[in-house]
């Protein structure tokens, strides 16, 4: 790449960070997300130590099964209330559960009060953190309007979880150097509580979504998001992989504290040493994950990130060592970052808005289930093989899945940069450019081409409107009575009038050249343009300003100022 390409790189990565900036709902959304994750991680942490100490290697793994399975279960099932209405007030009540559950731990254990309750209440916890990530997730596109907003969007969310991957650990090392458990814990609980003000202090006008059923069934509606996964082969595939991602997860819970204690011998604050190496990669990790913002590559970037999961493990079981330890697991920390800003953007582009939190849903449950199960089978290949042995096989799994799906990748890659042209021909359209990513993604899904030799009509004045045009090549004369009134290229579009206002075609469009057309069906016209204020705005703005400048009779559909 040359020194051009570079410095247009870092202008978009700086980009990616200041669009989140300025944006005040973007902004409080990303801190909300830092302060949730930060009381994640730290728990995290106080939780293994309570958990070895209580039972060793054994109670760890079974206590991150513990945590796991109930938000497996309860994911998808409560999933279908972020896709109701308004996403940040879900967030606000899981964060404020969040942080009353982690506030009691912190009392019961500074009381000496039964382990069995502190274990009870991150169950919990974990419930309320499964459903964070699928409403917070589900969030972001709708305040963003283009896919490289999103990706800048997810950057951003991708180095505050890496910096919360970071700190939270990090913070928790500290505080048990000095103090105890029951003070992490109670940092935690400060932190949610913080995430839940910051929500409720976000406003946007919100796209329409379906109304919530007046007798709810969840079964239902969880299964409308299990179904939206097992009919795409891509969701399928990036689901897939970040299962394997995730058990991966579950094994670090695990080792982070038997490689402390007992293969390098550090403590309980190498605990959180070796979790804070993998913040730090995160953050490296992420500021160089800002640079994909651009790059349309993402499924093999997601790849990239899978793999780095699983390589580290590899070498610390052949090479372990402290300072080779917290190296090797910088690594795992960015193929993190990767993996958060890749996939996440995957995802939200491949599902639809109206699922969407499901889909993360269906996400949350299958990544709990994982990291339970890798946290349980850690646990037995340590007891079966040894620590060594038992990093090296799992570590294994990651880069073997990825390479694998590399060639599936790369085709979803060329379907999401189709998928980019069209909504860059929509938003050339004023009415179409206010929509939020979703409901623009939407009507580039619907898309019909339409080829119009030169010289034929395209619509004709008189007829009923049946569908909404964009120029996508060549050009096309607007006549009125005859009369030619404007003439339409690449990016302009016609028809609305017949559809927004029910009437007859107000006007003749005929190709000049050879035209490529890209048509919509009115219902899907409709209920994007009408279903959301600023587009119905900017609609209704552009039809009376057409239908103001020509008489009744000279009219086009959608004429733009003649030169």
């Amino acid at each position: 790449m040359g020194l051009g390409g570079s410095r247009s790189r870092l202008r978009e990565a700086g980009a990616a960070f200041s669009s989140n900036w300025r944006n005040p709902n973007l902004r409080r959304a990303q801190l909300s997300f830092l302060g949730a994750w930060t009381a994640e991680w730290a728990f995290t942490v106080a939780l293994g130590v309570v958990a070895y100490t209580a039972g060793g290697a054994l109670a760890l793994g079974l206590v991150g099964l513990l945590r796991m399975v109930p938000s497996a279960v309860l994911a998808p099932l409560l999933s279908p209330f972020a896709d109701r209405g308004r996403r940040e007030r879900v967030l606000v009540v899981v964060s404020t559960v969040r942080g009353v559950a982690t506030a009691v731990a912190a009392v019961t254990v500074a009381l000496n009060g039964p382990v069995i309750l502190v274990y009870a209440l991150a169950v919990l916890s974990t419930i309320a953190a499964t459903m964070f990530r699928p409403a917070h997730s589900a969030l972001l596109p709708t305040l963003c309007r283009t896919g490289h907003e999103l990706a800048s969007a997810n950057v951003v969310r991708g180095l505050l979880d890496s910096i919360a991957t970071l700190v939270g650990p990090l913070l928790a090392a500290v505080l048990l150097a000095f103090t105890d458990v029951s003070v992490v814990f109670a940092v935690a609980a400060a932190a949610s509580f913080w995430a839940a003000l910051l929500l409720l202090r976000v406003r946007y006008d919100a796209p329409p979504r379906p109304a919530a059923p007046r007798r709810p069934d969840l079964l239902k509606e969880a299964a409308d998001g299990v179904r939206a996964v097992t009919g795409s082969r891509d969701l399928q595939l990036i689901l897939g992989l970040a299962a394997a991602q995730s058990l991966t997860r579950g094994a670090l819970t695990v080792f982070s504290v038997v490689v402390a204690i007992e293969l390098l011998g550090t403590g309980d604050p190498g605990v959180g040493a070796l979790m804070a190496a993998v913040g730090v990669g995160a953050v490296i990790g992420s500021l160089g994950a800002s640079f994909l913002v651009g790059t349309g590559r993402l499924g093999l970037w997601f790849a990239l990130g899978v793999t780095l999961w699983g390589l580290p493990f590899v070498l610390i079981g052949v090479y372990p060592h402290e300072a080779a330890s917290l190296f090797f697991l910088a690594f795992v920390g960015i193929g993190n970052a990767v993996i958060d800003v890749a996939g996440f953007t995957l995802i939200a582009r491949l599902a639809p808005d109206t699922v969407l939190a499901r889909v993360f849903g269906v996400l949350e449950s299958l990544v709990a289930v994982s990291i339970g199960l890798g946290a349980i089978l850690a646990s037995a290949l340590i007891g079966w093989f040894g620590i060594p042995a038992a990093l090296i096989a799992i570590g294994l799994l990651c880069p073997v899945l990825a390479m694998l799906s590399l060639r599936r990748l790369k085709r979803m890659d060329d379907s999401v940069d189709d998928l980019d042209l069209d909504i860059g021909l929509l938003q050339r359209v004023p009415m179409f450019h206010p929509l939020p990513l979703p409901a623009i993604e939407q009507l580039a899904r619907g898309l019909e081409s339409v080829e119009v030799p030169a010289g034929d009509a395209v619509v004709t004045q008189g007829e009923i409107g049946d569908r909404y045009y964009v120029i996508e090549s060549g050009e096309a004369d607007v006549l009125g009575d005859g009369r030619i009134v404007a003439t339409l290229g690449p990016g302009d579009g016609f028809g609305e009038i017949a559809l927004l206002r029910r009437s007859r075609r107000t006007a003749t469009v005929v190709a000049r050249t050879s035209l490529l057309l890209r048509a919509l069906s009115p219902d899907r016209f409709i209920s994007a343009v009408l279903g959301y204020t600023p587009s119905a705005q900017a609609a209704e703005a552009a039809v009376d300003d057409q239908l103001g400048r020509f008489a009744p009779n000279d009219e086009a559909d959608d004429p733009p100022p003649t030169s």
